[in-house]
């Protein structure tokens, strides 16, 4: 995986499309997460092209009741239930495309598994990829990887214009959340319910949460320089609140490429299941016979300081991703019980991450999980002191 197309930041793309193009098969895919916005979104795409995909395994968090009526829909007869369930289903099935949608870092499991198994990974679990790092990266075979975040998606789409030593910079746009362009002292007292309130895009508690502290900006910057090997130095964050690029691919020559659509993630979750062909009509173009008004503002780094620690642990490596990563979901679950402020969430990442020091000097599924439990306990003494 690295910057362009060409070197295997994406899977091969005349060779995807060959196949595509000489299997009368539809392809075999299996979704993890079937119950979230990522999985039901996935399934809008796929009900809507009967004979292209074959849904053949589904994983859900805790709604059985919901991926058992998709399972009647789909005729699906091989179920999971958690994480746990679904790293096995993932191993035990023979499938083209595994969808990751997942929230947290509990989907590496399945991230890996489907690496092992030599299938394509769409991912929307950012988390398995920031938290694993070079253990990912390490057994992901050519182009196994599509991204699926939107942002993402865009970056891939807009490298297929140049060549890799071509790259000068990529410029992941951020919307700013409920909150853009609001002052650090005006933050302290903002609720649960306003953290929800996303301009724009409509995601679960966990993602808009960190979409209002830009925490979610700082994954996906971390996300961005292990899918595409792009030193932190040339990854910058724009925001832009329309939320139409999802985001840009700056070259050598001062040209930018920029990837622009209604904010619908149906669109990049298409291209996840059947890279690097396009689906049609998953989505809405953009009218172009009405009045539109883009804008971009720099990020206030002292108001949401969260992009600026994530490079600095993103540079660490390590198990400091997963450390952050696990300090951000145990403040975020402490916010919305009411236990710390709004601003608490990201200052308890920044002090479990200063006082986190590996004990491994071999990344390991076993050190990961060890870093986890030390930095939510961590995340939890701190916060009890709030």
């Amino acid at each position: 995986m690295s910057a362009m197309p060409d070197q295997a930041a994406m899977p091969d793309q005349a060779a995807a499309s060959a196949q595509h193009a000489t299997s009368d098969q539809p392809r075999r895919v299996i979704i993890l997460g079937s119950t979230g916005s990522i999985g039901t979104q996935a399934l809008d795409v796929i009900r809507a092209n009967p004979g292209r995909f074959d849904v053949v395994g589904l994983a859900a968090g805790s709604n059985r009741a919901e991926m058992d009526a998709q399972a009647a829909e789909f005729g699906v007869a091989d179920l999971a239930l958690g994480a746990v369930e679904a790293e096995q289903l993932v191993r035990g099935i023979d499938a083209d495309v595994v969808l990751n949608g997942i929230t947290g870092s509990v989907g590496l499991g399945p991230t890996l598994a489907a690496l092992e198994e030599g299938r394509t990974l769409a991912l929307a679990n950012k988390e398995s990829l920031i938290v694993g790092g070079e253990l990912v990266k390490g057994i992901a075979r050519h182009g196994q990887i599509v991204p699926v975040d939107s942002e993402h998606s865009a970056i891939a789409q807009a490298l297929r214009s140049g060549t890799a030593g071509e790259l000068s910079r990529l410029v992941l746009t951020a919307s700013g959340g409920p909150f853009r362009g609001r002052t650090r002292e005006s933050l302290a007292g903002v609720t649960p319910r306003e953290a929800l309130a996303h301009p724009t895009w409509n995601m679960g508690l966990v993602v808009t949460t960190n979409s209002a502290t830009l925490v979610n900006k700082g994954l996906e910057v971390i996300e961005a320089h292990l899918l595409f090997d792009v030193p932190y130095d040339r990854i910058v964050v724009t925001v832009h609140p329309q939320s139409v690029i999802h985001s840009m691919v700056e070259f050598v020559d001062g040209s930018t490429i920029a990837q622009a659509s209604p904010p619908d993630m149906r669109l990049p979750i298409s291209l996840g299941l059947d890279w690097p062909n396009r689906v049609a009509g998953v989505g809405v173009p953009l009218d172009w016979n009405t009045p539109h008004s883009w804008t971009f503002e720099p990020l206030d780094t002292f108001a949401f300081p969260a992009v600026k620690l994530a490079k600095q642990v993103g540079r660490a490596g390590s198990t400091y991703p997963a450390v952050f990563n696990a300090a951000n979901e145990q403040a975020v679950a402490a916010f919305h019980a009411g236990r710390i402020g709004f601003l608490d969430i990201v200052d308890t990442i920044e002090a479990v991450v200063q006082l986190h020091e590996p004990a491994n000097a071999v990344l390991t599924r076993e050190a990961l999980t060890e870093a986890e439990v030390w930095a939510r306990r961590e995340a939890d003494r701190i916060i009890a002191h709030v």
